[in-house]
């Protein structure tokens, strides 16, 4: 088997990967009920997705030119689909659209200043 057609297998398989990924986030897009969980549908197999089709696209045409301008447009994707998951998201709490119960802001640890304290 030679370096092409092993390149070229290798290709179709990040494809239909990425492919498939995409299809998964448009089915979570259209499934998911509330606006943070279409935005994480949205973007955590998108972005997988649409590396795995760069990966393929690359794999397949060879070209220096061709996957240096895929490099660029998977640098990109990974800058802007975070940002612009994190300002939809943003937008939703703003708007009212996502409830202040709905987000989980993480463990707070309480601190106790020493004028807080009372020694009785």
């Amino acid at each position: 088997m030679s370096w092409s057609v092993a390149s070229d297998l290798l290709g179709l398989l990040f494809l239909l990967l990425g492919a498939l990924l995409c299809v998964a986030a448009a089915i979570g897009l259209l499934r998911f009920p509330d606006l943070l969980s279409r935005m994480h549908a949205g973007t955590k197999p998108q972005v997988l997705g649409v590396i795995f089709v760069i990966i393929g696209v690359g794999l397949r045409t060879r070209s220096g030119l061709d996957v240096g301008m895929l490099v660029l447009i998977g640098v990109f994707q990974l800058l802007t689909i975070p940002a612009g998951a994190h300002m939809v998201g943003r937008a939703g709490f703003r708007t009212g659209q996502v409830e202040p119960a709905d987000i989980h802001l993480g463990r707070r640890r309480t601190y106790r200043t020493p004028a807080s304290t009372e020694d009785g």
